[in-house]
């Protein structure tokens, strides 16, 4: 019994920082020079997606309203959307081909680090 209280506020712990862990489903469109992200990124609750690096360097964070600027962050206030029509653009420089896969590194500012693989589309 005295073992059943820490192991399980280990599991209630493991599972809060579980629930906190953002989440990314993307891909990435070829574009002139470089790739667009495509997809989906959620965190729980409000945060900041401050950056994204692939093995050609760092991506740079948009907001494209009316006109597309370079940002800091992007505001994530729990499920953020992400493509070429979208107010917010994530944009790769380097070369990509279709079918290659492409390890990202997103961070955030409350979240940490998440790693992801994004396969090329076709254009």
């Amino acid at each position: 019994m005295r073992r059943a209280l820490p192991l399980a506020l280990l599991a209630a712990l493991g599972a809060g920082l579980a629930a906190r862990s953002p989440t990314a489903e993307v891909t990435l469109r070829p574009a002139f020079a470089g790739a667009v992200l495509e997809g989906r990124v959620t965190a729980a609750g409000a945060d900041e997606l401050t950056g994204v690096w692939s093995p050609q360097g760092r991506a740079r964070l948009l907001r494209c309203t009316p006109l597309c600027v370079a940002v800091p962050a992007i505001p994530l206030p729990g499920t953020l959307l992400v493509n070429g029509d979208t107010p917010y653009r994530v944009a790769l420089g380097g070369s990509f081909q279709p079918g290659q896969r492409v390890r990202l590194t997103l961070q955030f500012r409350g979240a940490g680090l998440l790693n992801v693989d994004a396969p090329v589309r076709r254009p």
